[in-house]
């Protein structure tokens, strides 16, 4: 049980104007204390890019397995992870039962935040409170107040396009409950967003409104030093390490804008297609009723494409409702990364500022003034804390990534798994050949016609043949006319006969 929010960063303390190095010329010292904890830029840039826990090997499963159970058991194996991180949480927030309420001016949607924690700052070891949307986005905005070096996690866009998404459907609701529970848990994860006060009341009040109006958000040192940069200094230049994250997250939400447009052209394809082929089968089934043979074959056809079409719908319901929303939810997470590595630049720029300042005063021994060495603290907090949060954005990255795309794999899997298995399903009907409807060349329905294997000797027209029988088989009985067919080597031969004194051929040949 954790006894209380972490502190800040200590302060530097006083330093001779002489000690006090420039932003701009690296991190040496910071290298010869700290030793190897702080991974590299060039390193972190890498890891990112080319992350070798996103690299599947070929074939996409160990060798020797045939089915996505490999897949399924990687999931579990992620899963697992997660359950041993949970062992050490002591704050479990779960955003669930969504309801709708009409009122005379509107009508929106809450949602149950249930908070179990065993923290000291938690009166109950329980709470259930509702929330509606811009409550959330309440939350999100002090918390960039109070903390502004931090990185606060995004929310889902609140506007959808009229006409186009229903905010009221069930699918919207519940692709957004699962974006605000993501928000929490992010919060909830993060060491120092935790135990912010104003996400405890978020959490626990009753009457959120009344909180409101109260006006008791005030900022902290940090959030009111840097409200009031108002941007007019201007930065020289980043850092090489800040550099190289700005252009990483530049290039990560290109990539991922890409894929999620990309993405979004597909499934309206397979809409599309899912659409005609809700048409295309039934139409089958419409066609056997005119036929007689072909009858089974056209309906076990217009089966499987209903089971092909029942595949793609859960196949794009799964890409809408768990590939696109961790894509989006990365876009507004860079966005909201570059958003606190210009705050940083904007107390670096200050920082730069007084420090020419300070330098052109034409003293022997200059006083290093009392803002210049807050700047200085503050320029190493903000570097610190979005330092810590990089390295942790970067670790759930990869986590979410991997669940991501093996999820996707194991879902097209599937699919695929199904269509396959549909279209085996009616092979045997449509290789099944039709059978052979023969008339008694005379007699009556009730004449015995058999088969025989036979090597005609001779015999004179009308009188009883003298043949030599090599053998006789009984293979596929037809019920109906009482037919047995037989194959030799180099004829068929069939004789038909009614009672043993009337004996009469009737004799067709024809090459095996």
């Amino acid at each position: 049980m954790s006894g209380g929010p972490p502190k800040g960063l200590p302060s530097t303390g006083p330093h001779s104007l002489l000690d006090m190095p420039h932003p701009l010329a690296g991190s040496s010292s910071e290298e010869a204390v700290g030793g190897d904890s702080t991974p590299s830029p060039d390193l972190l840039m890498a890891r990112s890019f080319g992350d070798k826990d996103l690299i599947l090997p070929n074939g996409g499963t160990p060798a020797g397995t045939s089915s996505p159970a490999s897949s399924s058991s990687l999931l579990n194996r992620l899963q697992l992870d997660d359950d041993i991180d949970g062992e050490t949480r002591d704050l479990f927030v779960t955003v669930d039962d969504p309801k709708k309420h009409v009122c005379t001016m509107e009508t929106y949607i809450t949602y149950r935040i249930t908070t179990k924690s065993t923290r000291v700052e938690f009166d109950l070891p329980e709470y259930s409170v509702r929330r509606r949307y811009q409550d959330f986005d309440w939350l999100r905005n002090k918390l960039e107040e109070s903390q502004p070096t931090h990185l606060i996690p995004p929310l889902p866009e609140k506007f959808v396009v009229k006409g186009v998404v229903d905010r009221f459907s069930e699918e919207f609701v519940e692709t957004r409950r699962k974006a605000l529970d993501k928000f929490l848990k992010r919060i909830t994860d993060h060491p120092v967003l935790s135990f912010n006060e104003h996400f405890n009341v978020f959490l626990t009040a009753k009457d959120l409104n009344a909180y409101k109006r109260q006006g008791m958000a005030l900022l902290s040192r940090v959030g009111e030093s840097v409200k009031h940069v108002t941007g007019g200094y201007k930065l020289r230049s980043r850092p090489l390490e800040f550099a190289a994250i700005g252009d990483y997250l530049d290039t990560f939400a290109l990539k991922l804008g890409t894929i999620d447009r990309i993405a979004q052209r597909i499934i309206k394809e397979e809409i599309e297609y899912l659409v005609e082929l809700r048409e295309y089968g039934p139409v089958y089934s419409t066609w056997s009723a005119l036929e007689g043979e072909l009858a089974e074959p056209l309906e076990g056809v217009s089966a499987c494409i209903g089971n092909c079409s029942t595949a793609l719908e859960e196949l794009t319901d799964d890409m809408t409702e768990d590939f696109l929303p961790v894509l989006r939810e990365y876009i507004l997470y860079s966005d909201s990364m570059k958003s606190v590595l210009k705050k940083r630049d904007q107390v670096q720029a200050e920082y730069e500022a007084k420090l020419e300042a300070v330098a052109l005063r034409k003293e022997d021994r200059p006083k290093v003034p009392a803002d210049v060495e807050k700047c200085q603290d503050r320029m190493e907090c903000f570097n610190a804390d979005l330092k810590a949060d990089m390295e942790r954005w970067q670790s759930n990255k990869r986590q979410d990534f991997r669940q991501l795309l093996m999820g996707m794999a194991d879902k097209n899997i599937q699919y695929y798994e199904k269509c396959l298995m549909a279209w085996e399903s009616i092979i045997p009907l449509l290789q099944e050949k039709p059978e052979a409807k023969l008339a008694p060349i005379w007699g009556n329905e009730e004449t015995t016609w058999c088969l025989f294997t036979t090597t005609v000797i001779g015999g004179q027209p009308g009188s009883q043949p003298r043949y030599f029988r090599e053998d006789f088989f009984v293979l596929h009985p037809i019920a109906k006319h009482n037919i047995f067919s037989v194959r030799t080597s180099h004829f068929l031969i069939f004789f038909f006969f009614n009672c043993p004194d009337a004996f009469k051929k009737s004799v067709r040949q024809e090459e095996m």
